[in-house]
Protein backbone atom coordinates (compact mmCIF):
# COMPACT_ATOMS: atom_id res chain seq x y z
CA UNK A 1 0.00 0.00 0.00
CA UNK A 2 1.36 3.81 -1.15
CA UNK A 3 2.34 5.37 1.85
CA UNK A 4 0.12 8.45 2.08
CA UNK A 5 2.26 11.99 1.46
CA UNK A 6 1.66 15.80 2.65
CA UNK A 7 -0.06 18.21 0.03
CA UNK A 8 2.41 20.89 -0.11
CA UNK A 9 5.47 22.52 1.90
CA UNK A 10 3.50 25.08 3.35
CA UNK A 11 1.80 22.14 5.08
CA UNK A 12 4.64 20.43 5.78
CA UNK A 13 6.80 23.45 7.70
CA UNK A 14 2.96 23.99 9.66
CA UNK A 15 2.85 20.52 10.74
CA UNK A 16 6.40 20.14 11.97
CA UNK A 17 6.15 23.40 12.89
CA UNK A 18 3.37 22.36 15.05
CA UNK A 19 4.95 19.22 16.41
CA UNK A 20 7.59 21.57 17.91
CA UNK A 21 5.11 23.93 19.26
CA UNK A 22 3.75 23.04 22.07
CA UNK A 23 2.84 23.57 26.26
CA UNK A 24 6.57 23.70 26.74
CA UNK A 25 6.95 26.84 24.05
CA UNK A 26 4.12 28.44 26.33
CA UNK A 27 4.75 27.55 29.99
CA UNK A 28 8.32 25.88 30.24
CA UNK A 29 9.87 28.66 28.06
CA UNK A 30 8.64 31.67 29.73
CA UNK A 31 9.27 30.42 33.01
CA UNK A 32 12.52 29.67 32.35
CA UNK A 33 13.66 33.10 30.53
CA UNK A 34 12.60 34.74 33.49
CA UNK A 35 14.80 32.40 35.89
CA UNK A 36 18.17 32.51 33.89
CA UNK A 37 18.41 35.59 33.28
CA UNK A 38 16.01 36.89 30.39
CA UNK A 39 17.88 38.60 27.12
CA UNK A 40 21.67 36.59 28.40
CA UNK A 41 19.64 33.50 28.19
CA UNK A 42 17.57 34.17 24.83
CA UNK A 43 20.92 35.26 22.85
CA UNK A 44 22.32 31.08 23.82
CA UNK A 45 18.96 29.83 22.84
CA UNK A 46 18.93 31.45 19.83
CA UNK A 47 22.39 29.84 19.33
CA UNK A 48 21.16 26.30 20.07
CA UNK A 49 18.03 26.65 18.15
CA UNK A 50 19.84 27.33 14.54
CA UNK A 51 22.40 24.68 15.29
CA UNK A 52 19.81 21.95 16.63
CA UNK A 53 17.60 23.39 13.56
CA UNK A 54 20.41 22.95 11.24
CA UNK A 55 21.63 19.74 12.16
CA UNK A 56 19.27 17.45 14.23
CA UNK A 57 16.07 18.41 12.42
CA UNK A 58 17.48 18.13 8.96
CA UNK A 59 18.47 14.59 10.18
CA UNK A 60 15.43 13.74 11.14
CA UNK A 61 13.74 14.67 8.51
CA UNK A 62 15.96 12.85 5.85
CA UNK A 63 16.29 9.64 8.10
CA UNK A 64 11.95 9.24 7.72
CA UNK A 65 12.19 10.42 4.04
CA UNK A 66 14.47 7.68 3.32
CA UNK A 67 13.02 5.20 5.38
CA UNK A 68 9.14 5.84 4.80
CA UNK A 69 8.27 4.43 8.17
CA UNK A 70 8.10 5.81 11.86
CA UNK A 71 10.96 5.20 14.34
CA UNK A 72 10.91 0.93 14.51
CA UNK A 73 11.24 0.47 11.04
CA UNK A 74 13.98 3.16 10.14
CA UNK A 75 16.18 2.13 13.28
CA UNK A 76 15.69 -1.64 12.03
CA UNK A 77 17.05 0.43 8.46
CA UNK A 78 20.59 1.73 10.13
CA UNK A 79 21.43 -0.66 11.83
CA UNK A 80 20.39 -3.52 9.08
CA UNK A 81 22.30 -1.43 6.43
CA UNK A 82 25.30 -2.20 8.73
CA UNK A 83 24.78 -6.14 9.21
CA UNK A 84 23.51 -5.80 12.31
CA UNK A 85 19.93 -6.38 14.02
CA UNK A 86 18.09 -5.11 17.12
CA UNK A 87 17.67 -1.78 15.58
CA UNK A 88 13.42 -2.32 16.02
CA UNK A 89 14.02 -2.93 19.50
CA UNK A 90 15.68 0.00 19.74
CA UNK A 91 13.15 2.30 17.49
CA UNK A 92 10.82 1.13 19.96
CA UNK A 93 12.86 3.04 22.94
CA UNK A 94 12.20 6.63 21.52
CA UNK A 95 7.98 5.53 20.53
CA UNK A 96 7.43 3.98 23.87
CA UNK A 97 9.19 7.36 25.17
CA UNK A 98 6.63 9.35 23.12
CA UNK A 99 3.53 6.90 24.29
CA UNK A 100 4.79 8.13 27.95
CA UNK A 101 4.52 11.44 27.28
CA UNK A 102 1.57 11.85 25.38
CA UNK A 103 -0.30 10.29 28.66
CA UNK A 104 1.17 12.75 30.65
CA UNK A 105 0.98 15.34 27.99
CA UNK A 106 -2.97 14.58 27.69
CA UNK A 107 -3.60 15.35 31.06
CA UNK A 108 -1.77 18.55 31.54
CA UNK A 109 -3.56 20.08 28.28
CA UNK A 110 -7.08 18.93 29.56
CA UNK A 111 -5.76 21.56 32.73
CA UNK A 112 -5.42 23.97 30.27
CA UNK A 113 -9.11 23.47 28.47
CA UNK A 114 -10.68 23.10 31.65
CA UNK A 115 -9.25 26.79 32.52
CA UNK A 116 -10.32 28.13 29.50
CA UNK A 117 -13.63 27.25 30.12
CA UNK A 118 -13.04 28.44 33.83
CA UNK A 119 -12.50 32.05 32.39
CA UNK A 120 -15.06 31.86 29.88
CA UNK A 121 -17.44 30.57 32.75
CA UNK A 122 -15.64 33.09 35.46
CA UNK A 123 -14.94 30.48 37.66
CA UNK A 124 -11.20 30.88 37.52
CA UNK A 125 -11.86 33.89 39.01
CA UNK A 126 -14.27 32.99 41.69
CA UNK A 127 -11.80 31.36 43.95
CA UNK A 128 -7.96 31.76 44.49
CA UNK A 129 -5.61 29.98 41.58
CA UNK A 130 -4.30 27.98 44.23
CA UNK A 131 -7.69 26.35 45.35
CA UNK A 132 -8.51 26.18 41.40
CA UNK A 133 -5.62 24.44 40.45
CA UNK A 134 -5.85 21.96 43.65
CA UNK A 135 -9.71 21.46 42.57
CA UNK A 136 -8.57 20.35 38.98
CA UNK A 137 -5.49 18.16 40.19
CA UNK A 138 -7.20 16.35 42.93
CA UNK A 139 -9.01 12.68 41.66
CA UNK A 140 -11.22 13.03 38.74
CA UNK A 141 -10.71 16.58 39.01
CA UNK A 142 -10.09 17.44 35.00
CA UNK A 143 -11.41 13.58 33.73
CA UNK A 144 -14.09 15.10 31.61
CA UNK A 145 -11.44 17.67 30.40
CA UNK A 146 -9.02 14.59 29.75
CA UNK A 147 -11.06 12.81 27.88
CA UNK A 148 -12.55 15.61 25.46
CA UNK A 149 -8.62 16.18 24.48
CA UNK A 150 -8.15 12.49 24.19
CA UNK A 151 -11.00 12.18 21.57
CA UNK A 152 -10.56 15.14 19.62
CA UNK A 153 -7.37 14.01 19.04
CA UNK A 154 -8.30 10.66 17.56
CA UNK A 155 -11.42 12.50 16.08
CA UNK A 156 -8.50 14.15 14.02
CA UNK A 157 -5.97 11.27 13.59
CA UNK A 158 -8.53 9.14 12.08
CA UNK A 159 -8.81 11.38 8.91
CA UNK A 160 -6.17 10.35 8.11
CA UNK A 161 -2.69 12.72 7.23
CA UNK A 162 -3.76 15.12 4.04
CA UNK A 163 -7.79 15.37 5.79
CA UNK A 164 -6.90 15.20 9.15
CA UNK A 165 -3.37 16.09 10.73
CA UNK A 166 -2.35 18.73 7.74
CA UNK A 167 -5.85 20.31 7.75
CA UNK A 168 -5.99 20.96 11.23
CA UNK A 169 -2.47 22.39 11.58
CA UNK A 170 -3.35 24.33 8.02
CA UNK A 171 -6.33 26.16 10.24
CA UNK A 172 -4.72 26.12 14.26
CA UNK A 173 -1.13 27.70 13.63
CA UNK A 174 -2.12 30.65 12.22
CA UNK A 175 -5.04 31.04 14.50
CA UNK A 176 -2.54 30.38 17.54
CA UNK A 177 0.02 33.24 16.00
CA UNK A 178 -2.96 35.22 15.83
CA UNK A 179 -4.26 34.82 19.38
CA UNK A 180 -0.79 35.20 20.53
CA UNK A 181 0.05 38.31 18.85
CA UNK A 182 -3.48 39.85 20.34
CA UNK A 183 -2.75 39.09 23.89
CA UNK A 184 0.90 40.58 23.20
CA UNK A 185 0.21 43.31 21.68
CA UNK A 186 -2.75 44.25 24.81
CA UNK A 187 -0.42 43.64 27.32
CA UNK A 188 1.84 45.96 25.62
CA UNK A 189 0.39 48.86 26.50
CA UNK A 190 0.09 47.97 30.47
CA UNK A 191 1.34 50.12 32.78
CA UNK A 192 4.88 48.97 34.25
CA UNK A 193 5.42 46.33 30.92
CA UNK A 194 8.50 48.18 29.91
CA UNK A 195 10.08 46.87 33.00
CA UNK A 196 9.05 43.15 31.51
CA UNK A 197 10.82 44.49 28.28
CA UNK A 198 13.90 45.90 29.42
CA UNK A 199 14.81 42.09 30.94
CA UNK A 200 13.76 40.94 27.88
CA UNK A 201 16.14 42.99 25.68
CA UNK A 202 18.66 44.46 28.03
CA UNK A 203 21.28 41.41 28.56
CA UNK A 204 22.77 40.74 32.32
CA UNK A 205 26.13 39.61 30.84
CA UNK A 206 26.69 37.92 34.08
CA UNK A 207 24.41 35.32 32.99
CA UNK A 208 26.63 34.64 30.22
CA UNK A 209 28.91 33.18 33.17
CA UNK A 210 27.21 30.91 34.46
CA UNK A 211 27.06 27.36 33.14
CA UNK A 212 23.40 26.64 34.02
CA UNK A 213 22.39 29.60 31.83
CA UNK A 214 23.95 27.82 28.64
CA UNK A 215 22.69 24.26 30.08
CA UNK A 216 19.40 25.22 30.37
CA UNK A 217 19.40 27.07 27.43
CA UNK A 218 20.70 24.11 24.84
CA UNK A 219 17.90 22.01 26.82
CA UNK A 220 14.96 23.99 26.41
CA UNK A 221 16.49 24.06 22.03
CA UNK A 222 16.45 20.68 22.30
CA UNK A 223 12.94 19.87 23.71
CA UNK A 224 11.40 22.52 21.99
CA UNK A 225 12.45 21.31 18.71
CA UNK A 226 11.30 18.17 19.71
CA UNK A 227 15.13 16.55 18.75
CA UNK A 228 15.29 12.44 18.66
CA UNK A 229 11.43 12.38 19.97
CA UNK A 230 10.46 10.21 16.85
CA UNK A 231 7.71 12.86 15.63
CA UNK A 232 10.04 14.82 13.29
CA UNK A 233 10.88 11.29 11.57
CA UNK A 234 7.28 10.06 10.98
CA UNK A 235 6.40 13.50 9.53
CA UNK A 236 9.87 13.18 7.43
CA UNK A 237 8.13 9.84 6.03
CA UNK A 238 5.10 11.75 4.92
CA UNK A 239 7.96 14.36 2.84
CA UNK A 240 8.13 14.39 -1.01
CA UNK A 241 11.40 13.34 -2.50
CA UNK A 242 11.53 16.58 -4.18
CA UNK A 243 11.06 18.76 -0.94
CA UNK A 244 14.37 20.85 0.18
CA UNK A 245 15.16 18.90 3.90
CA UNK A 246 17.69 21.87 5.26
CA UNK A 247 14.88 24.85 3.83
CA UNK A 248 12.43 23.14 5.53
CA UNK A 249 14.17 22.41 8.85
CA UNK A 250 15.66 26.08 9.35
CA UNK A 251 11.46 26.87 8.68
CA UNK A 252 10.26 24.98 10.87
CA UNK A 253 12.92 26.32 13.70
CA UNK A 254 12.51 29.74 12.72
CA UNK A 255 8.07 29.24 13.37
CA UNK A 256 8.94 27.48 16.67
CA UNK A 257 11.41 30.19 18.02
CA UNK A 258 9.04 32.79 17.16
CA UNK A 259 6.32 30.74 19.08
CA UNK A 260 8.09 30.90 21.91
CA UNK A 261 9.22 34.77 21.93
CA UNK A 262 5.22 35.36 21.30
CA UNK A 263 4.84 33.81 24.39
CA UNK A 264 7.53 34.93 26.56
CA UNK A 265 6.78 38.40 25.57
CA UNK A 266 2.93 38.41 26.10
CA UNK A 267 3.97 36.44 29.70
CA UNK A 268 6.80 37.98 31.25
CA UNK A 269 5.67 41.91 30.57
CA UNK A 270 2.00 41.08 31.68
CA UNK A 271 3.90 39.44 35.09
CA UNK A 272 6.36 42.70 35.86
CA UNK A 273 2.87 44.75 35.05
CA UNK A 274 1.94 43.77 38.50
CA UNK A 275 4.52 43.08 40.27
CA UNK A 276 4.81 39.64 40.63
CA UNK A 277 7.63 36.91 40.07
CA UNK A 278 9.63 36.39 36.88
CA UNK A 279 10.78 33.40 37.83
CA UNK A 280 8.02 31.55 39.56
CA UNK A 281 8.80 28.28 37.68
CA UNK A 282 6.47 25.64 37.14
CA UNK A 283 3.33 27.22 38.44
CA UNK A 284 3.82 30.33 36.20
CA UNK A 285 0.89 29.49 33.53
CA UNK A 286 -1.47 27.40 36.33
CA UNK A 287 -1.42 30.31 39.79
CA UNK A 288 0.87 33.03 38.69
CA UNK A 289 -0.99 34.43 35.26
CA UNK A 290 -4.45 33.86 36.57
CA UNK A 291 -3.48 36.25 39.52
CA UNK A 292 -2.30 38.31 36.66
CA UNK A 293 -5.62 37.78 34.59
CA UNK A 294 -7.76 38.77 37.48
CA UNK A 295 -6.20 42.37 38.35
CA UNK A 296 -6.39 43.54 34.32
CA UNK A 297 -8.41 45.59 32.50
CA UNK A 298 -10.46 43.15 30.51
CA UNK A 299 -8.30 40.37 32.07
CA UNK A 300 -11.57 37.72 31.35
CA UNK A 301 -11.10 38.16 27.56
CA UNK A 302 -7.69 38.29 27.65
CA UNK A 303 -7.48 34.94 29.72
CA UNK A 304 -9.46 32.99 27.10
CA UNK A 305 -7.48 33.50 24.37
CA UNK A 306 -4.74 32.98 26.13
CA UNK A 307 -5.70 30.21 27.11
CA UNK A 308 -7.41 28.95 23.99
CA UNK A 309 -3.58 29.46 22.09
CA UNK A 310 -2.36 27.12 24.59
CA UNK A 311 -4.75 24.91 24.02
CA UNK A 312 -3.90 24.99 20.07
CA UNK A 313 -0.20 24.40 20.44
CA UNK A 314 -0.98 21.66 22.82
CA UNK A 315 -3.03 19.88 20.94
CA UNK A 316 -0.74 19.92 18.03
CA UNK A 317 1.94 18.70 19.84
CA UNK A 318 -0.44 15.39 20.77
CA UNK A 319 -1.38 14.98 17.47
CA UNK A 320 2.30 14.28 16.88
CA UNK A 321 2.94 11.91 19.80
CA UNK A 322 -0.43 9.89 18.66
CA UNK A 323 0.35 9.95 15.05
CA UNK A 324 4.54 8.14 16.24
CA UNK A 325 2.49 5.59 17.99
CA UNK A 326 -0.88 4.88 15.62
CA UNK A 327 1.60 4.59 12.40
CA UNK A 328 3.99 1.91 14.60
CA UNK A 329 0.33 -0.03 15.23
CA UNK A 330 -0.44 0.38 11.86
CA UNK A 331 2.71 -1.01 10.21
CA UNK A 332 3.81 -3.22 12.02
CA UNK A 333 0.17 -4.56 13.93
CA UNK A 334 -1.15 -4.89 10.49
CA UNK A 335 -4.53 -2.86 12.09
CA UNK A 336 -6.06 -0.40 10.01
CA UNK A 337 -5.91 3.50 10.96
CA UNK A 338 -8.90 4.15 12.70
CA UNK A 339 -8.58 0.82 14.81
CA UNK A 340 -4.79 2.35 15.45
CA UNK A 341 -5.62 5.49 16.85
CA UNK A 342 -8.65 4.28 18.86
CA UNK A 343 -6.19 2.15 20.37
CA UNK A 344 -3.32 4.22 21.13
CA UNK A 345 -6.27 6.94 22.64
CA UNK A 346 -7.58 4.39 24.50
CA UNK A 347 -4.19 3.95 26.15
CA UNK A 348 -3.88 7.31 26.76
CA UNK A 349 -7.14 8.06 28.24
CA UNK A 350 -6.88 4.99 30.74
CA UNK A 351 -3.25 5.33 31.31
Amino acid sequence: MEREKLGSRLGFILLSAGCAIGIGNVWRFPYITGQYGGAAFLLIYFGFVALFGWVGLSGEFAFGRLTGTGPIGSYAYALRSRGKKGGGVLGAIPLLGSLGIAIGYAVIVGWVVRYCWGAVSGSLFAVGSEEYFGQITGPFGSLLWHGVVVLVTVLVLARGVLQGIEKVNRIIMPAFFVLFLVVAVYVGFLPGAAEGYRYLLIPQWEKLLDPMTWVMAMGQAFFSLSITGSGMIIYGSYLSKKEDIPRAAMQTALLDTCAALLAVFAILPAVFAFGMDPASGPPLIFITLPKVFAQMPGGRFIAVLFFLSVIFAGITSLINMFEVCAEAVTTHLKLPRKAAVVLVGALAFAA
